[in-house]
């Protein structure tokens, strides 16, 4: 063992001794924590009390939302062919701890720790035909112990910014290991697999399959209900159409320095466009105050209420800014924009996915960090996407589309045309999937 995975190891077990006593706050952190103190039991107790050993199981590990949305659609495509596959779903994040409960899994968890006998527990009661790991999240223990009981590892929906930390010490030497071990990567595109060479994947086991976030995102365009309650709001007796006047700005999982930039740049739009409206969606709803961001809107004219208020009026009585206090939603809201600008660009954790608003035919604003979204820069070069470095350039750009409604609707169909184009991958990915379902079959 390198002297590289002896201190991360170390660091672990250093973390989880300590971790009673970080655990108790609201902090991401602490609800993690919470979340792996007995993460490892509850799987290997559905391994051990109600896995068919007669049957295939996956184990597929997510990050966060994103992840487990580009996951969810290879698993779906399985189980078009293989209905009977079991499914282990874990994740890291608490941002995805909400749609847990919903994902088509037959049990989920917060990742265990990343120790020896911690996953070769796990792996023992669970005994995966397969292990999937989704965009660049590869755990080094967790892929060591699958390889020593022979269980094939997969990287799908692979991507790697040029800037990744991974490819930088000390995280290389941690993960070239573990990276050169997997069965197979199925890259969103060329210049990604590119990358993951120089991780150590050896060339023949990198296959470019595309972006199945891309299915995701057309499958959840394609079914919104809208008569659900947070759609009606939004409509008329004549159907799908907007019950007010003028147009609709969603601003999806926002983060406080969007919001910093944000919302002066919308006090100066409604200038000249004030029946510009607003649907403002946190990325962390279950952390934001509300209130002050009701204040806020107030003092900048707007007359705000929380989603789910107008959905016990049902009615929008005159608001102009809808504040949506949940996660699930976006997605289907999207549907009544006029243009979408999508959060984490103005922040060094980057942006977070356009393919949700581009989906339902949405041009797409967003702040100088995008570079790590393949999407976003694939966008941006069709002019189905605009860039914002500032407020005042955030604030052209919005006017010269509000101005122009014959180029809002170009661009739109533009982005569409994106989704359209690359839809297939999820096909694609889980064909891969399949042949190791065979192998170990």
């Amino acid at each position: 063992m390198s002297a590289a995975h002896v201190l991360y190891r170390s660091a672990l077990r250093g973390l989880k001794a300590v971790s009673p006593l970080l655990s108790g706050g609201p902090s991401k952190l602490s609800r993690g924590l919470r979340g792996r103190r007995d993460s490892h039991e509850q799987l290997a107790q559905w391994g051990r009390s109600s896995r068919d050993p007669g049957q295939p199981t996956v184990w597929v590990h997510a990050s966060s939302v994103g992840e487990a949305l580009q996951a969810r659609s290879v698993l779906e495509a399985v189980r078009e062919r293989v209905p009977e596959l079991q499914v282990a779903f874990t994740f890291f994040s608490p941002s995805a701890e909400a749609m847990a409960s919903t994902y088509p899994a037959d049990v989920t968890s917060y990742l265990p720790w990343d120790l020896p006998r911690t996953m070769g527990s796990v792996l023992d009661a669970l005994r995966p035909s397969v292990l999937l790991f989704t965009q660049k999240e590869v755990w080094p223990t967790l892929t060591t112990e699958a390889g020593v009981r022979g269980v094939p590892t997969l990287l799908i929906a692979g991507t790697l910014s040029q800037g990744a930390g991974r490819l930088r010490w000390p995280a290389r030497a941690v993960l070239t290991p573990a990276f050169a071990s997997l069965a197979a990567v199925a890259a969103i595109s060329s210049e990604d697999g590119e990358r993951f060479g120089r991780l150590g994947v050896p060339t023949d086991r990198i296959v470019v399959t595309g972006d199945p976030g891309i299915d995701s995102a057309w499958s959840r365009a394609s079914g919104v209900d809208l008569d659900a309650p947070h759609m009606r709001l939004f409509r008329n007796e004549r159907g799908p159409i907007v019950d007010e006047p003028g147009p609709i700005l969603i601003a999806g999982s926002t983060w406080e320095s969007d919001e910093a930039v944000l919302f002066p740049a919308l006090a100066q739009v409604r200038r000249t466009n004030p029946d510009l409206r607003l649907i403002l969606a946190p990325h962390e709803p279950g952390r934001c105050d509300f209130e002050g961001l009701k204040r806020r809107l107030v003092l900048d004219g707007w007359t705000p209420t929380l989603l789910a208020d107008a959905e016990r009026l049902g009615e929008l009585d005159g608001t102009d800014a809808v504040l949506v206090e949940r996660v699930g939603v976006l997605a289907d809201l999207y549907a009544v924009a006029t243009v979408a600008y999508v959060g984490g660009g103005f922040h060094a954790h980057g942006l977070h996915s356009v393919l949700e608003p581009a989906a339902a035919s949405v041009p797409v604003l967003f702040g100088p960090r995008y570079q790590g979204s393949d999407s976003a820069s694939r966008l941006l070069a069709i002019e189905g996407a605009r860039v914002a470095s500032d407020g005042d350039s955030l604030v052209r750009e919005l006017r010269r589309w509000l101005d122009d409604a014959e180029e809002i609707v170009h661009a739109g169909r533009r982005a569409a045309g994106y989704i359209e184009e690359h839809r297939g991958a999820a096909t694609r990915t889980a064909d891969l999937v399949i042949s190791y379902l065979s192998e170990s079959t």
